[in-house]
């Protein structure tokens, strides 16, 4: 049996481009030995203590990929640093980042419960406590906008204001959070919450946290984002 996702607030520290470099890199092969991502799908960006973004590459799997092919780009999209081209998917992590100074951290993956409800543009709802405390409520099914677009970066960014996760319909799982390695484990709380959700559904109807419980734990999600 899978342990529970556990969280603990971030301080505000200074850190350098080096070890946000270091921390998308460890992220993304901790998100394929988790299962979230498979081959070269998927990809991670961290946003840099200069103001730009580092991010995974296209077409590159997770078991070979250094340092040195991680891409930095500005918040137009231009490319500052790197040899390799950026994920083609990096219209989403830029356009939650430019959104939302909050945001640090962007992870968009494959996890397979997750894509189960986003292929049939059904919402995963917050029926468990620790989902209302870290993804900050259900997680809304986004409207579909094809791969790569622009349309589908700002259609995203829309949704992740006020939580953790969205579902891009037709596609897969994306997350935010104050760091790369945070928005991983909003992704594994996602994605283990999906699974116990269609199981429970086949033992009979969800039952619902009360108003009173999700709305004493709504404001802890606001208070661990802004840590």
């Amino acid at each position: 049996m899978p342990r529970p996702v556990t969280f603990a607030p971030m301080a505000k520290t200074k850190r350098s481009n080096d070890e946000v470099k270091q921390e998308v890199l460890d992220t993304a092969k901790e998100l394929l030995r988790s299962g979230l991502v498979e081959g070269t799908a998927g990809n991670i960006s961290g946003r840099l203590p200069d103001g730009n973004v580092v991010m995974t590459p296209s077409s590159l799997s997770y078991e070979v990929m250094q340092l040195e092919d991680l891409v930095v780009l500005d918040l137009d999209g231009n490319v500052v640093e790197g040899e390799r081209s950026p994920t083609s998917e990096k219209a989403l992590h830029l356009a939650c980042m430019r959104a939302h100074d909050d945001i640090h951290g962007v992870i968009h993956s494959h996890a397979i419960f997750a894509t189960m409800f986003a292929v049939t543009h059904q919402p995963i709802p917050c029926v468990i406590e620790e989902f209302d405390i870290y993804v900050g409520g259900e997680v809304p099914v986004a409207g579909y906008q094809l791969t790569g677009s622009d349309s589908l970066g700002d259609e995203v960014a829309r949704w992740v204001g006020d939580r953790g996760a969205v579902l891009m319909a037709n596609h897969g799982l994306l997350t935010v959070g104050t760091s790369a390695t945070n928005a991983m484990k909003v992704a594994q709380l996602v994605e283990r919450t999906a699974k116990i959700i269609w199981g429970a559904r086949i033992l009979g109807d969800l039952v619902p946290l009360p108003d009173s419980t999700l709305e004493r734990f709504a404001p802890i999600y606001k208070l661990l984002r802004s840590s």
